[in-house]
């Protein structure tokens, strides 16, 4: 699977938990980190960890490594990290104090909408 199919099925997975403000930003030559950021945010605790539990398990019946998932319990901010793609997960009330969409502004946004149509 290369790295934009990849990204549509993480995309995808997230849409399915109904995940809010679903952004993908193309990393490559900017950070180190990863290719893609994928940044959304849940209502509620359980909708977030409905949301990384949906790209986890998605990830894996694809058999993506999922390296790391972090904040899980809290449901405030998750990460999941799939290597080339690290997916952020906030809980809403939490997403605009980060504000990584600004953080990594001179990242280019990939279309969303175009991903979960692929």
């Amino acid at each position: 699977m290369n790295q934009r199919d990849m990204l549509s099925l993480i995309v995808k997975a997230a849409d399915d938990k109904k995940a809010l403000d679903l952004v993908a930003l193309d990393m490559q030559g900017i950070s180190l980190v990863a290719d893609y950021f994928v940044i959304c945010h849940g209502n509620s605790d359980k909708q977030v960890q409905a949301i990384a539990r949906e790209v986890k398990e998605k990830a894996n019946e694809h058999d993506i490594q999922v390296k790391r998932m972090e904040g899980f319990e809290e449901a405030r901010w998750v990460l999941v990290d799939l290597g080339n793609i690290v997916v952020h997960i906030f809980h809403k009330d939490d997403r605009g104090y980060y504000n990584l969409e600004r953080l990594w502004g001179d990242a280019p946004s990939v279309n969303v909408q175009e991903e979960l149509q692929s």
